[in-house]
């Protein structure tokens, strides 16, 4: 029996104070400490603005098509509704572990270390390999404009610019997303009030068009098989929001400025993405042929470019392609630091290669950076090849790995509370409260698995009349295969046989910043401040 299950029993809630904890239970290399150098303005806008890219603005036009304007935005609002929970669960243990690799580690400490290494392996996989198609991507929307311009030219201008951001290390990274995020924003709001214009026919000759198209051509298409397949597109989409988690380590204000970031998380998507999406369905038929194209980085045949131009506004569609470019580099950045936090935050633990644990006098971790630019050359293979196909493998790749990441959020949260109430802590200890705990993890981790169910089910048979494809299946499907042999891989390589941590065995002493009596109280909610609390909520 260790020392630590002996003295679980007994523990005293108030022995660990708000003092960082140096050794963390399984870390064989510690690097030097990131810097804190992000504000809460920074965390709520990687909260939202980092998520919206290539996916919502040309992905969401073949799920559109796909499933149809009603599939659409149920299957965005399901995905957001998950994401509320899952924001909720990872705050409650970013404000109480503000520690290195964040999620990746919880599910480490509180799931099991196996599961962690697939999930900190395949996460990292996922936006180290989403680079090279980012870059794709914002080089092709030049296209929009100029086509004589090779496409390699603008990948190097991309990655010189990505490069410039790391020298200033988490700062530059914040202040690049922050101002980006916002023309992301206006750009989302300006499209909404656009869509009720010309929905209403104050521009183009379409006159009023009202519900029109969710009657004809309809509301859904191609039935059960439509509307599951718009889940992975939408995964897609959301991708980043989680983070503001990842963050919190090096956040000057974690309890402040993620509970801040996280609570808004729905609002703002249910703002920027479904009203949107539901005026791009008013304004767009999904039987339009020109979003047979709308896939992969062509901004051509973006649905909502394809819309402004159907109005008829002279430079709008310019404008937005523009915002278009902004948004994929946007992605690009947050590449960067997703994969480098996780990376840096595996080799502490000797799950990746220890060269990569060194963090350097600026803060950064040199050699992750490295790695995932380097992967940025992958963009250049696509110059020469199909970058519909490419797309479609890094999509297999990337987009139901969140699915598997933002379900074993919710599962260490539930862990993490069991091992929280075995090891004798009360709730009031905790800095920050998911509003609905377990329950509140429950759902958003049986939406995950309901999910991965639907997608299974549409990459078997991706319309009704459908035969099973080999090459279409793990195109859609890839990604599980990828986590179940990671899982496997670290299982046989540890001889670690155990499916849980057992609850009095966790660590929840390293990193812990508990709440104190002495310590500030969360700002009350009073109806004095709904108004300004509401503006926060979307802005």
């Amino acid at each position: 029996m260790s020392d630590l299950e002996k003295n679980s029993k007994a523990v005293d809630p108030h022995l660990y104070t708000n003092e960082p904890v140096d050794e963390e239970v399984g870390v064989t290399k510690r690097g030097e400490p990131l810097k804190k150098d992000l504000k809460s303005r920074h965390m709520q806008m990687i909260a939202i603005g980092g998520a919206i890219g290539a996916g919502l603005f040309i992905g969401s036009g073949s799920a559109l098509r796909n499933g149809g304007p009603a599939s659409l935005v149920i299957c965005y609002l399901i995905v957001g509704f998950m994401l509320l929970f899952t924001m909720q669960a990872l705050a409650e243990m970013a404000v109480l572990y503000p520690v290195n690799g964040a999620f990746y580690t919880y599910i480490v400490r509180f799931v099991d270390p196996s599961w962690g290494f697939a999930m900190g392996i395949d996460y990292a996989l996922s936006w180290l390999t989403v680079l090279p198609f980012e870059l794709t991507a914002a080089s092709l929307t030049i296209r929009f404009w100029r086509e004589d311009v090779n496409v390699a030219v603008w990948i190097t201008v991309f990655l010189v610019v990505l490069i410039i951001i790391q020298f200033f290390g988490v700062r530059g990274y914040g202040e690049v997303e922050f101002i980006l995020s916002v023309i992301k924003i206006a750009a989302c709001t300006g499209f909404i009030i656009f869509g009720i214009v010309y929905n209403c026919g104050g521009v183009g000759d379409k006159g009023y068009i009202g519900a029109k198209y969710w009657y004809d051509p309809g509301a859904f298409n191609n039935g059960f098989n439509g509307f599951a397949g718009v889940f992975t597109v939408a995964a897609f989409a959301f991708a980043g929001t989680e983070l503001s988690g990842l963050a919190a380590a090096e956040s000057e204000n974690p309890r402040k400025a993620i509970p801040q970031a996280t609570k808004q998380v729905f609002w703002r998507i249910l703002f920027f993405y479904v009203l949107n999406l539901f005026i791009l369905g008013l304004v767009m038929p999904y039987n339009d042929e020109r979003l047979k194209n709308a896939s992969g980085s062509n901004s051509r045949y973006s649905p909502f470019v394809l819309a402004i131009q159907d109005a008829g506004v002279d430079v709008l569609p310019s404008i937005f392609n523009a915002v278009i470019t902004i948004s994929v580099i946007s992605v690009a950045n947050s590449c960067t630091y997703g994969s480098t936090r996780t990376l840096q935050a595996m080799s502490e633990r000797g799950m990746a290669p220890a060269f990569l644990a060194y963090i350097d006098k600026a803060g950064r971790p040199l050699w992750c950076v490295v790695l995932q630019l380097a992967f940025g050359l992958l963009a250049y293979i696509g110059v020469a090849g199909n970058q519909g196909d490419i797309f479609t493998w890094l999509l297999a790749l990337s987009g139901l790995s969140y699915f598997f990441v933002w379900g074993s959020i919710c599962l260490a949260h539930i862990r993490f509370r069991a091992g929280w109430k075995a090891q004798g802590y009360t709730l009031a200890q905790l800095p920050y409260k998911a509003p609905l705990g377990i329950w509140g993890s429950a759902i958003g981790l049986t939406i995950t698995i309901l999910a991965i169910m639907a997608t299974f089910y549409t990459s078997l048979y991706p319309s009704t009349d459908a035969e099973p494809d080999a090459e279409y299946f793990f195109s859609q499907f890839l990604a599980a295969f990828v986590v179940l042999f990671l899982y496997i891989f670290w299982k046989v390589y540890t001889r670690d046989w155990r499916f849980f941590v057992k609850a009095h065995e966790m660590d929840l002493k390293s990193g812990a910043r508990i709440l104190e009596p002495t310590d500030e109280p969360m700002p009350v909610k009073t109806w004095a401040n709904l108004p300004m609390r509401a503006v926060r909520a979307l802005f």
